[in-house]
């Protein structure tokens, strides 16, 4: 097992650490006494860091994803920020809307909040609406200010209007929020991307970014230009989960020293023009599995970039891209495609199958009765291939 030549480390001696002094996490790392956190000599090693674009602050890149985070005190934060993942990403309505009150039960305990970096995100994209958002965000946070605030899943150009520049300005002046941006994840990324370039008060932009969209010629080019506008790019849905497959994820288990998760992970950090990655992590071990890979500096070898390509390819009629402006236009009927591929995502490949039922329960009823709706113009207008009606059906079996 190869050591991190940067800071003398091995993947091994990362699951030691994380073992033997969770307890110091749960306790040193609050500020309180313990014999273990007292026994511990040298300082850990830390998660590199990158500029997050025109903030000019730094980022680790690595980041907490505030959707596997636990409503009330999670100690997952205290192990993350032993190792530098001092970033939380968080909305206004993760966890049922009670992501922000548990990062406050935290902050209480740990007295840390000027050394942690956190955003938050409004589902509402009107300005007055937005603003009452940042308000209510911050009293859940018990905080004075977020760092960066968010309108969450853009889908809309329209929203970044003048009206909503004179809000954010006006929210800036008075303290409340530090940076603004926006998240994306629909058909609509590359076009975002652009008006993100385009905005200068527009500072960061958080984004479905993963190993099935490099050689995406146009989402390269928006990424280019808004890297160079200065625009901080975050990625998000690094992993490019599939829906009701996964032979092609258990044998790349078993290729090269990283995982999967570990892998897609570091082929996005490869990219200098990527900020960070926000991974939602939802247990200590791919906690920790995700700081080991973070610390290890050496890149995929040849091997397990090509072993990343073949799953890729092999699973690419099982992913959805988002891009339901092309699938559900095909589709004389009111249903979310793109919402119910990606609840289904969350049901067979990350495990959440109650959340991906809360989710899809929140759906119209005309976009929940999917058995009366021929899919087939879909499958014909998904441009990767993939069985749309299937997944449908599926969806409509597991998730109803």
């Amino acid at each position: 097992m190869a050591k991190n030549e940067a800071n003398g480390i091995t993947r091994r001696d990362l699951f030691g650490l994380g073992g033997a002094a969770a307890g110091a996490a749960l306790v040193g790392g609050l500020g309180l006494p313990s014999r273990l956190a007292e026994a511990e000599e040298a300082p850990l090693p830390q998660v590199p860091r990158r500029t997050l674009g025109k903030t000019g602050k730094s980022v680790p890149i690595l980041l907490l994803g505030g959707m596997a985070l636990e409503k009330k005190f999670d100690p997952k934060i205290a192990e993350a920020v032993r190792f530098g993942v001092n970033y939380v990403d968080a909305a206004d309505c993760y966890l049922g809307g009670s992501s922000e009150a548990g990062l406050a039960a935290y902050f209480a305990r740990a007295k840390n909040r000027d050394k942690f970096w956190v955003t938050s995100k409004s589902d509402k994209h009107d300005p007055k609406a937005f603003e009452q958002t940042v308000f209510r965000s911050l009293e859940q946070l018990q905080s004075d200010y977020v760092d960066l605030y968010y309108l969450h899943g853009l889908d809309d150009a329209k929203y970044v209007s003048d009206d909503l520049a004179v809000t954010v300005s006006r929210l800036k002046k008075a303290g409340k929020i530090r940076h603004f941006g926006f998240s994306c994840h629909g058909g609509n990324v590359v076009e975002l991307l652009h008006l993100a370039a385009k905005t200068p008060w527009v500072e960061s932009v958080m984004f479905r970014y993963n190993f099935r969209s490099y050689g995406d010629k146009e989402l390269n080019a928006a990424i280019d230009a808004a890297h160079k506008a200065g625009v901080g790019l975050i990625a998000m849905k690094t992993q490019g989960a599939e829906a009701g497959f996964r032979d092609a994820w258990q044998k790349f288990e078993k290729t090269g020293k990283w995982t999967k998760h570990q892998a897609v992970l570091k082929a996005v950090w490869a990219d200098e023009r990527i900020s960070a990655a926000v991974s939602n992590m939802d247990s200590f071990e791919k906690l920790r599995e995700n700081i080991a890979a973070a610390l290890d500096r050496t890149s995929l070898t040849s091997a397990e970039k090509e072993a990343l390509d073949r799953y890729a390819m092999a699973t690419r009629p099982y992913a959805c891209d988002g891009c339901d402006h092309l699938c559900g236009a095909a589709v004389a009927a009111n249903v979310k495609i793109g919402d119910t591929m990606r609840y289904l995502m969350y049901h067979d490949a990350y495990g959440e199958k109650g959340r991906a039922r809360e989710l899809f329960a929140k759906l119209p009823a005309e976009a929940r009765n999917l058995s009366s709706v021929d899919f087939s113009a879909a499958n014909r207008a998904c441009p990767h291939g993939v069985d749309v009606a299937g997944l449908m059906r599926r969806a409509e079996t597991v998730l109803a």
